[in-house]
């Protein structure tokens, strides 16, 4: 490539931008730029020409128009040495651009701005951006293209020792360039489609409605390469805002499965924000405690009592800033991650002592950041669903047997059932109102995991008498019940629906048993 005699700078990110620009001056070459990019030149007092000078037309149209014109894409897209292009060139006056700086205007940090206007939304839609990133990426050859600041130290070397960039440079930056073009057109059509299918009638007793979209893209950056996936032969990597939500204060790289535990134990403890203090315990994404009590350390002791042996190698979440006298009993076990919304200094220090230890300060709600759930199913497919975030209060019970629960037993239905909406299918938690007592998870049979709960509720040495039995889905047979009954239950939690469940209510009541269907199933597969 022949040397580059002339950049386009038009940014919206000003990072870097000064003494990149500084650098390309240094090499002699020819600056153009726009609008506020050129403010910000010329107050660092770096020579720069108006792109509207280099043109011969204004920008116009509130800034919409300003970089779309023949002078612009004619010096991008020619190639350099064919006969005919050059030909053209001459005709028409045109001058090569050898090197275009461009990021876009901030669209997706404007949509997700709490508030945010449809038409503020339209205005950061860039459109002279992309166009130029695309017209110089298509021909890589001749011209080397910019999106993203972390780049410019390595053009800036190039140039600065040949006064020009490799080919292979210029085409790891310009398959760059379709990357975040694409990812700038998903997430433009993602929203628009969600803003556009909103329907709020009179009629619809549904406020809004949000279909699937037509095509699923992933369009999120790179946050770190990761050690190894879930096992040492597979390559992982994480993408997205990551740390936007989740801050790490102290301890090793997180791994692949610390961050599917952590995040499962992040959705947990947000189902008790405004809860008194609660501490959940949880492996391998199922929770296998979870406590309250006047502060953290009696919540503690309630969670870790559920199953002293699973909580170690495992994750610890609590719904306010950590404490020392929590802390104090954290320090005795040996756990991967510990995620809290803050951390007390002292419990800091103390938790300190253990190298290893992740602790994560949790930003914001976790919940709050996941609107779909995404998954890959292998033959190059996905499926794709809405967030599990439904919840369910006293008003939505419905108390199907004679008997009604007591207040107890309600406040412990509602407790239960945050607490197995987050455990793999099929799924049984024993709980009182406070504190869980047995957890079966994952069981190919619904009797298979009361089983289990109440084996560890017994390992535990913990009894069930009075206790609440949270079920995940419907008790397909009154078996589940009985069970559940036999093992100290005086009432229970499901969403109901199955055509068996007179069969299971005249079960309950055979029994005593109060019981409360929500209508709503939480599998987890």
């Amino acid at each position: 490539m022949s040397k580059i005699e002339r950049a386009l700078l038009s940014v919206t990110d000003k990072s870097g931008l000064v003494p990149f620009a500084r650098s390309l001056v240094g090499a002699g070459i020819e600056i153009l730029s726009t609008g506020g990019t050129a403010k910000v030149l010329r107050g660092e007092n770096i020579p720069v020409t108006d792109l509207s000078a280099f043109t011969g037309f204004p920008e116009m149209l509130d800034g919409r128009v300003k970089t779309l014109h023949p002078k612009v894409h004619g010096g991008l897209l020619y190639i350099r040495g064919n006969a005919t292009h050059e030909q053209s060139v001459q005709e028409h006056g045109l001058k090569p651009i050898d090197l275009v700086v461009v990021n876009l205007y901030p669209f997706e940090q404007t949509v997700s701005k709490p508030g945010v206007t449809l038409e503020e939304a339209v205005e950061n839609i860039d459109i002279g951006g992309p166009s130029m990133l695309r017209s110089a990426a298509k021909n890589h050859e001749s011209v080397t293209v910019v999106v993203d600041p972390d780049d410019y130290a390595e053009v800036a070397k190039a140039i600065e020792a040949n006064g020009a960039t490799s080919p292979e440079l210029r085409r790891k930056l310009a398959a760059k360039v379709f990357v975040r073009t694409a990812a700038y057109d998903g997430a433009i059509g993602e929203y628009l489609t969600r803003e556009f299918s909103r329907t709020q009638t009179a009629s619809d007793s549904e406020s809004s409605t949000t279909p699937m979209p037509e095509s699923l893209m992933v369009r999120e950056p790179l946050a770190q390469t990761l050690r190894y996936g879930e096992n040492p032969h597979q390559k992982a990597a994480l993408y997205g805002p990551f740390r936007d939500t989740y801050e790490q204060l102290h301890g090793k790289e997180l791994s692949y499965n610390n961050i599917l535990d952590l995040t499962a134990a992040a959705h947990l403890i947000g189902e008790f924000a405004g809860d008194p203090h609660t501490l959940a315990i949880l492996k391998h994404t199922n929770p296998c405690g979870i406590g309250q009590g006047d502060n953290l350390r009696a919540a503690w002791e309630k969670a870790f009592a559920t199953d002293k042996q699973a909580p170690f190698g495992g994750i610890i979440a609590v719904n306010r800033e950590l404490d020392v006298e929590c802390a104090r009993a954290l320090v005795e076990i040996f756990s991967e991650v510990i995620v809290a919304p803050g951390f007390s200094s002292e419990a800091l220090e103390i938790l300190k002592t253990k190298k290893n230890l992740r602790l994560i300060k949790l930003l914001k709600d976790a919940r709050g950041t996941d609107a779909r759930d995404v998954r890959s199913v292998g033959a190059g497919s996905y499926l794709m669903q809405e967030s599990d975030g439904r919840g369910v209060g006293m008003q939505d019970l419905k108390i199907v047997t004679k008997r009604q629960p007591t207040d107890a037993e309600l406040r412990a239905m509602l407790f239960g059932w945050r607490v197995v909406k987050h455990v793999k299918s099929n799924a049984i938690v024993y709980v009182q109102s406070d504190r869980t007592l047995g957890v079966g998870a994952g069981q190919m049979s619904r009797v298979d995991a009361s089983r289990i709960a109440v084996w560890k509720a017994g390992e535990a040495g913990l009894s069930l008498a009075g206790s609440v039995v949270c079920s995940d889905a419907f008790f397909p047979f009154a078996d589940g019940l009985v069970a559940a009954a036999e093992a100290g239950a005086t009432a229970a939690i499901q969403p109901g629906g199955s055509m068996r469940d007179p069969e299971v209510i005249a079960a309950a009541d055979e029994r005593g048993i109060a019981m409360a269907m929500t209508g709503v199933r939480h599998f987890r597969h």
